[in-house]
This record gives C-alpha cells, structure tokens and sequence, in this order.
C-alpha cells in the first residue's frame, strides 16, 4: 500500500520510533499531541488516536493503533480519528493492528495501557489552560472487571447502586468504597487501585478512604456517614441492573467480503478456511461481539477506508451495542483470537535469516582452518543455586528405589525417575522436584511416576517446585543440577521389559560388552552429558564429539565443527563413563575402516548442529475456573499460565481453588495440547507447577521481581487495603500443603473467587498481574487480544465442579476418610453426567467431549463402574492415588 511523505499529518512526525505510548486528540479538526502527564485524562467529547510500540525480543517493532470515541464526540471528529489511524498506519509501513474503541465499551488490551483505569470527563479536551473548579463535586462511579477495570460515572443515587458491582463515592474529604455482595474479592482488589488513584491524583493524597460492605448498616459510623448522604439507607432491590452491559458469547461466525463500493458479499459462515482470504481484497469476520476487518497486503488505502465505512455503517443498521469490538487487521499481522476461527490456519515460523546466516559462515570458516569466534551458545545462565543436595529415584511400578549417590548421574532412556533438588535460598531450603520420562518409558511408568512425585512433594515441608520432563525437551536447569549426566538407551524397569517383549523388538539396555556410540554436548564441565544414540553413521555430527565404544575398542571422534570446549567435554566424559578405558582419538575425515564398520557402514550425515527456534517473548495467561478460559492476567485467588514457548509454568496463587499440584500440571498440559497461541507448542515442553511465595530464580527471572510482596498474607483485597490504609502487610508465610486452606469458602462471597491483587505487568503493554512485579518483555499482541481466547479446556461441568460452574465443596478437615468424602463429591457433581464405558475410553472413536479428563471413570454409572472395575466409586476412592491410576490405566481410562 503506497502513501505519499508529503500527505503525513506533521503532528505523526517521528511516532512510532521508541517503546511507549503516544496520543493525539482531533482538536478544531486538526490533530494535536497530547503531553504525557495527560495521557491518561479522557474527555467524552473528544476523540483521541492512541499509538503503542514495543520491541520485542527480535528488536523488531511492534504498533498497536486505537481510536477512541467519546460518548459525546460529534461525527466529524470520529471521521477524522478513523481516517487518521489509517493515515499512522501507513506510516508506520502498514504493519499495525487498529482497534476502535468506545466510551465504556474498551478492550481489556486499550484499559491495560493506563493503570490503574481511566476516568472519562464531562467535555471537550482543550490544548490550552483550563481553569480548576473551586468547589469539589461528589461523585459516584462503578468499577467492573477482575484484571483490567472499567470506570463508570452514574448518577449520584441510590437507585444507581445494585449487588453486583462495586462503587466507588468520591466526596471533598472522604472516599468511600460500596462492595456489592455479589461482588468478586478481585473486583473490589481493583477498586480499591481506583480508590488510591483518586486519592493521589484528585485530593493529593490527603483524605481519609472507608470501606462499605454490602447489607451492613449498623455499628459503624463509616457506614451511617455513607447512607446519610442518600438520603438514609434503603434497601436495595435483588434484581437491580448492574452499569455495565453484559456480553454474550459468540453464537456464530460470518465472512464478508467488502467490495470496492462498500458493499457487504457473504462469503461464508463457521466452516472458513484461510485460503478464503485474497491479497487484493478486504473482508469482515462478524463474531458478534467483535468484529474484524481482514484487508489484504495488495489493497490501497481507499480500498481500507470503505472497509472501515461499510463495517460501521453495517454496525449501526444492524443495530449492535457500542460493545460491539471493531479490529482492523492487516494480512500477516493476524491475532490469535482471528485465526482460531478458521480451520487449520497454517502456522509459519519465522526464520531468524541473520542468526541462520551467521552460523552458516561461521561453519564454512571453521571448515576451511579458521580460527572462528564461538557462536552463542543457548541461555545457560546460573538462575539456581548449584550448591544444592541431589537425590534421584528409580520408578518401577509401585517401587520406588533410592540410587547411590555414585550411579545417579546415570539414567535408562527406557525408564522414568523423580528428581529432588534442594538447594538454599532467600535464608530457607527450597526443593525442586523433576519426574523424568526416557522416551522409551512405558505410558504405565509415567503415570507411577507423577503418582510418586506428588506423594513426595506433600511429604516435603515448604511448597516445592514440580515438573514434568521428558528425554530430549530437558530445561537448562536440570543439566546444570546434575552437572554431568549420562543417558544409556534401553531400561531395567519390568515395565520396559514387558513392553519390548509384548511389541517384539531387541532389548537395547546398555551393556559395557556391547557396541555403543555416545554423542557428547554441554556447555562447560558443570554442564556436560553424554548421550546414547542410535549405532548408525548418520547419528553423527560434524559439530559434535563422539564415543564409540565396542568392547575394549575405544574410540573418540572429534567433529570438523566442534570446540576446543567439546573437546575438553569429550575427556571429561571419556573418563566418567569409564576410567579404565583407553581411547584411539579420530578426527573426521581420517576414520579407519573398523570405525565405519562398527557403526554398519558411512553414510550421509548432518555437518551443522539444528537451528534452534527462535524463542520470543513469553505470554501470560490466567484460567479462568468459572469458564476453563485462558485469559491474560492473574492474582492470588487465580492460576497462572506463563508460556515461553519452550517450557512452561503454572503458577498458583494462595488463594486459588486448584486442589492439588497434579491437577495444575494437568492444566499445563492441556495448555500445551490446546497451543493457544498457534505457536507450535511442543506437547513434550518441560510444564513447572509453581506456588506464590516459593517462586525459583529461574521463573522470576522473566519478572522484575519484587520479593518482598511475595510472602503477603490475606487475599488480594485484604493487601490492598492494608496499604491503602498505611499499614503493614501481614507477611507471615501462609501454612502450605493445605490446599483447602485457601478454598473458596475461606474468601469473602466464595461464589466468585475468580483473580486478582499483587500486579505483574508486561514492561510495554501492562495487562498481567502478580507480586507488584513487571514481567521482562514486550508484549506480544496475540497475548492481549480485545476479546479473550475463548478456548475451553472442559466446557461442561467436571466432577470436580457444582452445577454453577463453582468447585464442589472441599471435604470437611474433621471427616475420617478423607477420599470417602472426596468420593462423595465426586458423585455428587455428576449425577446428571452420565456416559458409557466405551465413550469414556481414552481410545474411543466416539469419545464424549467437555468432561474433566483427570476424572474420567466418575462420569460411569455405579452399574457400570463396579462391573469394570470390581468396587463401588466409595472403595475406590479410598484407594491409594497410585492405585487409582494403575486400575484406570487398565481399563484405558487415563
């Protein structure tokens, strides 16, 4: 799309260059900027242009272009904003998203850019002084929303209050905060960030702030002081309305394409694949709630404005509200959100051409007898302490072996283990627990595996870390608590036995007698392993060192690309597979026959090592336990998802309802499996469960990290107030392994303990909360999407949840069989969920979808599950977990 220099509004001159926000606003039908002090103060009158750049880890930059509409903004200057944006596009090379935005109606994506909110007034903005009201207006506002905040002024009545938001009453000398008894404990967290900001900014922090509870009205002057001042109190009706609209979910999907003279052709509805999308052509996606405008890269600019046009004028015919969201995308620069309404949409990696090339000529130097500065190798920067003690079991089925110090450093590819690591940190011993799968372990052995990890985790004191690794996907940080490590193929566990013998292949378990090839990798002495793999020429390397290994037939080849460090690796391993051996070093190209033979031939092998993907920054993400969404923000009544891509973290807030730490890596498994963000997730990523208040160095490194809210008592409101109010945050550590502890029976209305209080927000685009920490990274627009990814991970109720989508109740502390009265709640959740046998099964070739698939054999009928499995659902509950699974596995229902 071409745009002419000498048509740039002069008020555009240098936008986009740094990081940050910059706004404009239509004043006298011209644009002007507006100072940074101000970009916060909105006037319903005026129509502002919003540009957000960051740069992601790539440094290549990314904008995000608003146009926001006052309620009271004539049509002119709303003409003006729109046309203009389009204007900043194609400065900016047409490589934006646009998103219209309306008073009250924003997305979560513009209200993240201005913390705590933003507080539309009565009028026009002015460029010029403006001269301050003498005398101070009261005012009512409603607050909605658990992670982002909506703002609303209503008129100052108590007809304006219901049990469903939360208000906010600004008088001269005090603020008063009106919960509604319906009112989530996060919603209230956020108001009360709204409470302080009026009070910083509108009363220079001198005024006293009282909170009000919903139906109290006696013994408290607070609350007498708060009525008086409509007129007495009244009760408030039951079904009162609440401010805001509510939004339903999207019914159905239609595709438009939008011709040159603006009109609306249907195309297609749900069924859309991408290649309905043409270069030279602009369309409309109609989600309901949101609609998109999808313009090719081949379309000109009046091709985009008509779009623009016929989208509105489509809008208003159709009678939509205001809420409606309008996102304009240009091909290429799709959101998630837009691409998970077309079916299979290609994921296309981008290569890093520089990083790509670089390695290349680096490589062909080397080959030819330069002297070449190492490439960077991957992150491997200390973010634990090495110190640390080391403890690793063997799985076998039920058993679980202790390994000798001396042979720990030594695993089975065809077996699992669980690893401890407890090293010091901030003054207390932290444990960090790995179950790792060799990726020729049974399916059986992995689920013992978890079994046995979560039983040592709720053994241990503290809340240690829990992760899943399998062979292959190892984190950095598991190489360097081992330090040296060596993977032989094959296993000693009956289970890998059982399975070589029932699919009838040769047992590979390493023997010293037999013929064997090791590749060795590492970074430094305190970061080697040496890995078995395939006896096979190709299984070479040209940037690597290898052990071949045949008897008493040594030999060690030395690739044309490797290190003077892989070499000193190569010894070093040399010696701790076997001290005894004698080595015959070969540089590659002078190999003897013997060598070839022994690996059965030479054949064609790879010279350069696998260009890595390139990792971007990570996303944040919280599940939403009312809906199974996965949204971007959290606090400590929620669970956090941070996905970098290569691995990721689960983090769960003291106050959330997640029951047990198998249960989140569940979730981080799902979040893999269902790839959000189209990224290509490996479904083998390392998944950590973390706890607040036990975060490792290697998680807040994304973060700057503020430790000292880490270990704050009380849920979100609770802190909140607290330091509103001037006094000292209880950090007195929480009692941990006790998960219903922090149920929701123990947070204020538990009907709703959905998210919210210590921020964490991303450095550019603040949306994501956790201890007053700001996550590392630009933000990446698919992760702050106007409407939320709405990607259930189990749409229907779970036998973990009641009919209203809330957990069933925790059993009570004093019952004497605990899993009895889990039992009972289980039954009790699914009554009315009901399926056979063989639509349960993990196999099923009609198998039953929005079920909790942790939970598959409580959907049977007690009929059916006492003939599959021999007991009632009571005996079986009272089981060991271990038994559980073991029979569930059996019967393919895990």
């Amino acid at each position: 799309m071409s745009f002419l220099i000498k048509d740039v509004d002069p008020a555009f001159q240098g936008a986009g260059a740094k990081a940050g926000l910059e706004m404009w606003c239509v004043e006298n039908l011209q644009l002007v900027s507006v100072p940074k002090p101000l970009h916060s103060k909105f006037y319903s009158g005026s129509v502002y242009i919003i540009l957000s750049t960051t740069f992601l880890k790539s440094s290549v930059p990314q904008h995000d272009i608003h146009y926001w509409l006052g309620n009271e903004a004539n049509e002119v200057d709303s003409t003006i904003a729109s046309d203009k944006a389009l204007e900043l596009d194609a400065v900016l090379g047409s490589c934006t998203v646009q998103y219209r935005e309306v008073q009250g109606q924003e997305t979560q994506k513009f209200l993240s850019y201005f913390k705590p909110c933003i507080i539309p007034m009565e009028g026009k903005y002015s460029s010029q002084p403006v001269t301050n009201c003498e005398t101070y207006p009261a005012s009512l506002l409603t607050c909605k929303g658990d992670h982002v905040v909506r703002v609303k002024e209503v008129p100052f009545s108590r007809s304006s209050l219901n049990h469903n938001d939360v208000f906010i009453l600004d008088t001269a000398s005090k603020i008063f905060l009106f919960s509604g008894c319906n009112s989530s404990v996060q919603e209230r967290a956020k108001a009360l960030e709204v409470v302080k900001y009026i009070k910083d900014n509108k009363h220079s922090g001198k005024c006293e702030v009282a909170t009000i509870e919903d139906g109290k009205f006696v013994g408290d002057s607070d609350v007498g002081e708060f009525w008086s001042l409509f007129g007495g109190y009244a009760p408030i009706p039951r079904d009162s309305p609440s401010a805001f609209e509510q939004h339903p979910d999207t019914s159905s999907v239609k595709l438009f394409w939008i011709n040159t003279q603006g009109k609306l052709c249907p195309v297609g509805t749900n069924s859309l694949n991408k290649e309905m999308l043409e270069k030279d052509k602009c369309y409309m996606l109609d989600c309901d709630a949101e609609v998109f405008i999808w313009v090719g890269r081949n379309t000109s600019v009046s091709e985009r404005k008509t779009s623009i046009s016929a989208s509105e004028d489509f809008l208003r015919d159709q009678g939509r509200s205001n809420g409606t969201h309008l996102t304009f995308l240009t091909e290429g620069l799709e959101s998630a959100v837009f691409r998970s309404f077309f079916d299979g949409w290609p994921q296309i990696v981008e290569t890093r051409l520089y990083d790509e090339g670089r390695e290349k000529v680096a490589a062909i130097f080397k080959q030819q007898g330069y002297d070449v500065k190492e490439l960077p190798e991957e992150d491997c920067q200390l973010y634990i302490n090495c110190r640390g003690t080391l403890k690793v079991w063997h799985v076998n089925g039920d058993e679980l072996s202790l390994i000798p110090v001396t042979k720990q450093r030594k695993l089975y590819s065809g077996d699992c283990y669980i690893v401890q690591y407890t090293y010091p940190e901030n003054g207390r011993d932290e444990n960090l627990f790995y179950s790792w799968f060799g990726r020729g372990s049974a399916m059986e052995e992995r689920v013992s595996a978890i079994t046995h990890m979560s039983a040592l985790v709720d053994s241990t004191r503290g809340d240690p870390v829990m992760a899943q690794v399998i062979e292959d996907k190892e984190p950095v940080q598991f190489f360097l608590i081992f330090q040296t490590l060596v993977v032989f193929k094959g296993g000693m566990s009956s289970s890998y036995k059982r399975l070589i013998a029932e699919r009838g292949i040769e047992d590979e378990t390493y023997d010293e007698k037999k013929t064997a090839l090791f590749r060795i990798q590492g970074t430094s002495p305190n970061n080697m392993q040496a890995i078995q793999v395939d006896l096979v020429s190709s299984s070479l390397n040209s940037s690597y060192c290898y052990i071949l290994q045949s008897g008493t037939s040594i030999f060690t080849w030395i690739g044309n690309l490797s290190s003077t460090t892989d070499h000193d690796l190569l010894d070093r391993m040399l010696e701790l597979i076997n001290p005894d051996w004698q080595s015959i070093s070969v540089r590659e190209g002078s190999e003897p026959d013997i060598f070839w033979s022994m690996l059965g031939g030479k054949v064609e092998y790879p010279r350069e090592k696998e260009i890595t993907k390139c990792i971007e920054d990570p996303h944040l993400f919280t599940c939403s336990w009312t809906t199974s969404d996965f949204k971007d923000d959290l606090t400590t009544e929620d669970v956090l998802v941070l996905d970098c891509q290569s691995e990721i973290y689960v983090w769960i807030g003291h106050n959330s309802t997640v029951k047990s730490k198998e249960q989140a890596l569940h979730l981080g498994l799902k979040f893999l499996e269902i790839d959000i963000l189209v990224e290509g997730l490996s479904l083998d990523a390392p998944v950590y469960v973390v706890t607040e208040g036990h975060e490792p160095p290697f998680f807040t490194r994304f973060f700057t990290w503020d430790p000292s809210k880490a270990n704050m008592h009380g849920n979100s409101f609770e802190r909140k107030l607290a330091t509103i109010k001037g006094k000292a945050p209880n950090v007195e550590a929480p009692v941990r392994n006790s998960w219903k502890a922090y149920s929701r029976e123990n947070t204020p209305n538990g009907s709703r303990s959905n998210v919210n209080s210590n921020r964490l927000q991303r450095s550019a685009s603040p949306a994501s909360i956790i201890s007053n920490s700001d996550l590392k990274s630009s933000s990446d627009r698919n992760s702050f999407s106007s409407t939320p990814i709405a990607r259930k991970l189990f749409p229907a109720s779970s036998p973990c949840e009641s009919g209203t989508g809330s957990p069933a109740a925790e059993p009570s502390p004093s019952s004497e069989n605990a899993n009895s009265s889990w039992a009972d709640g289980v039954e009790a959740g699914v009554n009315a969920l009901t399926f056979s046998y063989q639509e349960l099964r993990v196999d099923s070739h009609t198998p039953v979808k929005g079920i909790d698939v942790t939970k598959r054999e409580a959907y049977l009928s007690e009929a059916e599950f006492e003939e599959k499995f021999g007991m009632t659902k009571r005996a079986f509950y009272a089981l060991p977990k271990w038994k559980q699974n073991k029979f569930k596995f059996s019967l393919n229902l895990f």
